[in-house]
């Protein structure tokens, strides 16, 4: 069976196993003060232009989330979000788990629009009953979207200014932040993140690490006690290094992206197949993830060969059925889905 179904379904990038083994004889100090984070930290503040920033690194993209919120939340504060947005719907509660309620707004392709944030932040402010409800603080985002839609350099101007203007912080999840960055279809650049967001992460599990996500914080007052916020919650891992060594080695000479950019032309080969056949996409996503609408017969026959996410029926007996790329994905796995997508 080939999997499409999810960007980290393979151990790690052959050049992380060998800095792995490299490395293997020697001795770190634990809980990310070594070399490796404080070097990996070094690339990502320059490669966002963040020379201030603090940089942290997770094991998970969950963990990250959910600790970015409860470290920068008042406890009668909450965090708006799309309701397709990973905190909304597939994180098992775990931003309400630390006391913090998400608000969600209906997505227009995936994403959140600054109008909408902007009418949410004014609801609260125009209430008049500012102490039974809670405030908004954050907003969260996803690049790519959970539905592999991009946000522009104008959209995500937009949204921070809305921010700015009411005072909340803008967090970017970043978990396939290379898939987006390295899209045809993109504008914005890791700069633009440093310039706009109080907090984003570079995605490392999905985009070729073995594990592990960085966490850029931009703001000095979040970046306080943050670390003890991650021990408290366990996400603080004692061989720290690890997760260096695989940010050094991802951004070295570009590696980072450049799996990242096949994996996005591996992706489009797949929509173009689709397209091609007759078959409608839903959603516009010009990344790694791909949503087409499918019968049951063609799920059926393509099952037998290749494992993909089904996403429910839809209408008239069609099911959203996503194929996922990712560094991994090789030419010889899309050659043949192709193949078989033109039988269907």
């Amino acid at each position: 069976m080939i999997r499409f179904n999810n960007d980290y379904c393979c151990g790690a990038h052959p050049l992380i196993l060998k800095a792995f083994e490299r490395t293997n004889p020697e001795r770190y100090p634990g809980y990310g003060v070594d070399d490796w984070c404080a070097k990996a930290a070094g690339m990502i503040r320059e490669a966002a232009g963040v020379p201030e920033a603090a940089v942290f690194f997770f094991p998970g993209a969950t963990q990250a989330n959910f600790v970015v919120a409860a470290a920068a939340l008042a406890s009668t504060e909450s965090v708006i979000a799309a309701d397709t947005g990973h905190i909304s719907c597939h994180e098992c509660a775990s931003v309400e788990n630390t006391g913090h309620k998400v608000l969600t707004l209906p997505n227009v392709d995936g994403k959140l629009t600054a109008e909408a944030v902007e009418s949410c932040a004014r609801r609260y402010v125009e209430s008049g009953e500012a102490e039974y409800i809670t405030r908004p603080a954050m907003v969260y985002l996803s690049f790519p979207t959970e539905s592999g839609t991009l946000y522009s350099r104008a959209e995500l101007e937009a949204i921070s200014a809305v921010c700015r203007r009411y005072g909340m912080l803008l967090f970017v999840d970043g978990a396939r932040m290379s898939y987006g960055l390295m899209s045809e279809a993109n504008d914005l650049t890791l700069k633009d993140f440093g310039r706009l967001a109080d907090v984003f992460y570079l995605g490392g599990t999905k985009c070729g690490a073995m594990f592990g996500e960085a966490v850029v914080i931009t703001r000095p007052a979040l970046a306080r006690r943050f670390k003890a916020r991650m021990k408290q919650n366990g996400a603080v891992l004692a061989k720290g290094w690890v997760l260096g060594l695989q940010f050094c080695t991802l951004l070295e000479g570009g590696l980072y992206f450049d799996i990242a950019k096949k994996a996005d032309e591996q992706a489009m080969r797949i929509r173009r197949a689709f397209l091609g056949r007759g078959f409608a996409m839903s959603g516009s996503s010009p990344t790694n993830q791909q949503f087409v609408l499918l019968g049951e017969e063609q799920k059926r026959a393509l099952a037998r060969k290749y494992i993909f996410e089904d996403e429910g029926a839809v209408r008239g007996g069609l099911s959203v059925v996503r194929f996922c790329t990712s560094w991994s994905t090789s030419d010889a796995e899309v050659d043949e889905l192709v193949a078989d997508i033109a039988g269907l």
